[in-house]
């Protein structure tokens, strides 16, 4: 590349820097030639993103990293030669979640027309929190809450909600409302002017639950773990005595978080069963669908989600098993106008009571944010390329080759399921038992021994770059592998690919 200097001459790629670029005067040119470099060096990548004969990983370890090149800030510019290798050099070891074999995270693939809209709203570069400054995704935001609303059940999409950073501050903002709803003054006066609260959520539930308690003050001591049954789910007899203990104790029980699709299992609670204690007990009922929500889109498995209208708040994340790329969470609240009472400060220098326009829209008073990244616009470009239909048909084949997985390896040597039955959600749980275990007594050296099959074959798969799938123990249970599919890449041959895969890094253990 060959330019003109702003100061007579020329200027190629190997000494132009920064200052060549708009909003530089005579800056078009150079922009231009640096912007279709960098994306000659994304569509590349693109395109071995989906390459079964590329590696999911090029792992190396983190001292191995630092020490191959000067990751160092410098006071000097480097030069757009420098900076396009740094784009190469980020790429090269950047796990490809978009690969079909990638497995190991609930958030996996990459959808070409949610990529191109990250991309618009990273050159639109504008902040959520008012109509003026981002008047179209302002709208969007609002039509697409809508519509997940009424796929919710609430008549009419009535409510409220929000694009938050991920469910865990989704599962926190209904923490929040809930104690607000409940004890409005804690917003002036804090914990000091209200009872000790207590919030009950599944042994099984995400962590969020608890990280939000202690954010907010309430302490993760006043968060109460309720039983599961063997598949998971939580049992709604040990939910009300844990609510009547709690009130006899003298506590306020003011939230029950419950799950639809939990991480490890992706079980799903009774949430009709819970709904009526919950009003049984006047108690707010949130529903964490941050993993399971995507189901709703489903007509052949939102039934899995059934109760959920009777939620007074649902965290939902298309961001997983809708596929839309990173990050996309929403919070849906059943109540309108709950969500700004509660969080609503009148920055004067924002929200301007006599603006000329309707200020409904202004919508960031009710965040606890103030500067709030566009999420919505990737979900609503999404949904309008594929419908709904098109996001129904990703989920229905997402749980037909976690079908698939199970019916291949329930009756396979060496290979143990941690639950028995068909899988809920696309989580399928097991154990690799190589042959040097398959025989033994089952005690306690036998567990010893099998809690680290899974994460030598975890590793080896990370160093060879095969494929890449989760592992953890649960309970009394030792290591054993989580397979979760929302991959739209993922296809049978990779379920095979995966089963011989483990096998062949496992044999020798």
């Amino acid at each position: 590349m060959v330019v003109s200097a702003p100061l007579g001459g020329t200027a190629t790629k190997n000494n132009l820097s920064l200052n060549y670029l708009l909003p530089a005067s005579d800056g078009e040119l150079a922009t231009l030639s640096f912007l279709q470099d960098v994306m000659d060096i994304l569509l590349q990548y693109l395109v071995t993103n989906f390459d079964r004969s590329t590696k999911v990983i090029d792992f190396h370890y983190p001292n191995e990293l630092l020490q191959e090149y000067n990751w160092d800030l410098a006071d000097q510019p480097q030069t757009l030669e420098e900076i396009l290798s740094n784009c190469r050099i980020a790429l090269k070891y950047a796990i490809k979640t978009g690969h079909p074999r990638y497995f190991n995270q609930l958030s996996t693939g990459l959808d070409m027309v949610g990529l191109a809209a990250d991309w618009l709203t990273s050159t639109a570069n504008t902040n959520m929190f008012t109509y003026e400054i981002a008047p179209v995704f302002v709208l969007l935001e609002y039509v697409t809450l809508r519509k997940m609303r009424e796929i919710i059940g609430w008549p009419g999409g009535a409510g409220d909600g929000i694009f938050s950073p991920g469910g865990a501050i989704s599962n926190m903002y209904a923490m929040l409302i809930a104690r607000f709803k409940m004890f409005p003054e804690v917003k002036e006066k804090g914990m000091a002017a209200i009872p000790r609260l207590v919030a009950f959520t599944s042994e099984h539930s995400h962590f969020s639950v608890k990280k939000g308690a202690a954010a907010l003050g309430i302490g993760t001591d006043s968060v109460i773990l309720i039983r599961c049954d063997d598949r998971g789910k939580m049992i709604p007899s040990d939910l009300e005595r844990r609510i009547v203990e709690a009130k006899q104790k003298g506590f306020v029980p003011f939230l029950v978080s419950a799950t639809a699709g939990t991480t490890v299992y992706g079980a799903f609670d009774p949430l009709i069963a819970i709904a009526d204690i919950c009003k049984k007990y006047k108690i707010w009922m949130h529903v964490d669908g941050a993993w399971g929500g995507g189901l709703l889109m489903s007509r052949k498995h939102k039934w899995k989600l059934n109760g959920v209208e009777r939620a007074n708040s649902v965290t939902w994340n298309p961001h997983k098993m809708m596929g839309v790329p990173l990050q996309c969470s929403a919070l849906l609240v059943r109540e309108e106008g709950l969500m700004q009472s509660c969080n609503q400060m009148h920055a004067s220098y924002l929200f301007q009571q006599d603006k000329h326009y309707d200020l409904s829209y202004d919508t960031g008073d009710k965040a606890l944010q103030c500067g709030r990244h566009v999420d919505v616009f990737k979900l609503w470009l999404m949904w309008r390329a594929k419908g709904t239909v098109g996001f129904e048909a990703h989920i229905d084949k997402c749980l037909e080759l976690a079908e698939y997985l199970y019916n291949k390896i329930k009756n396979r040597e060496g290979f143990e399921l941690v639950i028995e039955g068909k899988p809920q959600h696309t989580n399928v749980c097991f154990w690799y038992v190589p042959p040097s275990l398959r025989n033994m007594e089952d005690n306690e050296e036998r567990m010893n021994r099998l809690s680290k099959v899974a994460p030598v074959i975890k590793a080896r798969m990370m160093e060879y770059g095969t494929t890449m799938v989760s592992y953890q123990p649960l309970g009394d249970k030792v290591n054993f592998f989580r397979m979760v599919i929302s991959n739209p890449a993922a296809a049978h041959q990779d379920i095979d690919f995966l089963i011989e895969e483990i096998e062949r890094l496992g044999q020798d253990l």
